[in-house]
């Protein structure tokens, strides 16, 4: 057995994409085990651009099965747009190499009109969602009326859920939030149809992978967004509705605990979070526009502009802590290029006690001042660099300081957003 969790250890954006694009290249098995189409992740190879959000990042490395779990919410459009987009691009897409759990809820119309509409009367207490149903697909699956994959396949069954469904939304939709009734027999023909598509693709995903691990296959854990946002550990309420944490692949995925074997955290070389919530180390001056447009800190989901900052090492401690993360990966490296001095945060002044860990209380996280060790910065050369070796001196110095001070190693170095722009420092 050889199994592999990538997670994100900040509040996304890391760049999980890419490492996971990088280390399918020795991957047999590549698997979705938690959030939807709010995710964001996109892969370069040679002169080549793939921005995916639902589907694993493992698709663009040939002949690997790609799995989506039972912990991802599924829009049955967004998968085929995806699907469509992906084809249209060269790769080879079929039910060999991409299946889907049929125990994975799926995102209906509702659940985006309800999105929307709600985070509209939030006004300024928005939370900053996506608009794409994500949370209220989650709400409906606790709540036991979700609908799941199964369910598009059985079509008196499936009537029935959206009907009921719909008798009570509608009425919350129409006279509490304005909006307009939605017609359950157009919504049940459309994802009866929806689920004709999806046919061949579904499969019971926990007896795959099962089969899949006692046969000693490689296998990675594709995690979306990032730790800061687990909907138990993140900065609460400003995070999704699933959890991103090493913890949420065994439940996400169906497989035991005691099948997960190693953990690598996704990190930045400096700090990122788009929309609300406190963020102790952001830099709202003109460092933290550059880093901004130098790092093309954009969504690839919503296209929003990314709140930018220095690196934080409380936040990627507890990453390390909530997920037992054996190993990091460093990217962004190459967007620092150019900074005179670089600034690292390696613990938080709270009510003048210094702490190492985030708290649970916004009230208490705003409150909390950085304490900063400060570094000599290094040029674009960086970029060039095909091993650890050739990188930088004040570089080197900056990593290990990081590892020091996490009692962490960085397994993998990214100097660009190219798959030949990352390399291995230490072996996994």
């Amino acid at each position: 057995m050889s199994t592999l969790v990538i997670l994100g250890a900040q509040w996304g954006d890391e760049g999980k994409g890419k490492i996971t694009d990088y280390l399918a290249e020795t991957a047999e098995v590549v698997v979705r085990f938690q959030g939807g189409n709010n995710a964001g992740h996109t892969v370069e190879v040679g002169d080549k651009q793939y921005k995916l959000h639902l589907i694993p990042s493992g698709i663009i490395n040939g002949k690997k099965l790609n799995i989506i779990g039972n912990g991802v919410v599924l829009d049955p459009l967004a998968f085929f747009s995806e699907l469509e987009y992906l084809k249209n691009m060269g790769l080879s897409i079929n039910e060999e190499n991409l299946i889907v759990s049929d125990r994975a809820n799926v995102i209906m119309p509702y659940h985006k009109v309800l999105d929307q509409l709600k985070e509209k009367a939030r006004g300024k207490n928005d939370i900053g969602t996506t608009g794409k149903g994500i949370g209220p697909a989650y709400t409906d699956k606790v709540e036991r009326s979700g609908i799941r994959v199964c369910d598009l396949l059985h079509p008196e069954s499936l009537k029935e859920k959206i009907t009921q469904n719909l008798q009570e939304k509608n009425q919350y939709i129409v006279k509490i939030l304005g909006g307009e009734a939605i017609d359950p027999e157009l919504v049940y023909e459309e994802y009866l149809a929806l689920g004709e598509r999806l046919r061949p693709y579904v499969k019971d995903t926990s007896v795959v992978l099962y089969n899949e691990i006692r046969k000693n296959r490689k296998i990675l854990f594709e995690g979306a967004q990032g730790m800061l946002l687990d909907i138990d550990y993140g900065t609460y309420p400003f995070v999704t509705s699933s959890n991103t944490t090493a913890g949420g692949v065994a439940s996400g995925s169906g497989i035991g605990p005691n099948s997960i074997e190693k953990a690598i955290g996704v990190t930045k070389a400096y700090t990122t979070r788009v929309g609300k919530g406190p963020f102790p180390t952001e830099l709202e001056d003109e460092t933290g526009e550059w880093i901004r447009e130098k790092g093309h800190e954009y969504g690839t989901t919503t296209g929003r502009s990314r709140r930018c900052g220095w690196l934080d090492l409380v936040i990627v401690k507890t990453s390390i802590r909530v997920s037992g993360l054996t190993s990091l990966v460093l990217t962004k490296i190459d967007t620092l290029a150019g900074l005179e001095k670089i600034k690292v945060c390696v613990g938080y002044r709270l009510d003048g006690k210094v702490i190492d860990y985030v708290p649970a209380s916004l009230v208490d996280l705003a409150k909390c001042e950085p304490i900063y060790e400060e570094f000599d910065g290094w040029d674009n050369s960086v970029s060039d660099a095909k091993s650890y070796e050739e990188m930088p001196e004040n570089a080197k110095i900056y990593i290990e300081r990081i590892e020091e001070l996490l009692e962490i190693r960085c397994s993998i170095i990214s100097v660009g957003p190219r798959r030949d722009q990352t390399f291995q420092k230490n072996d996994l």
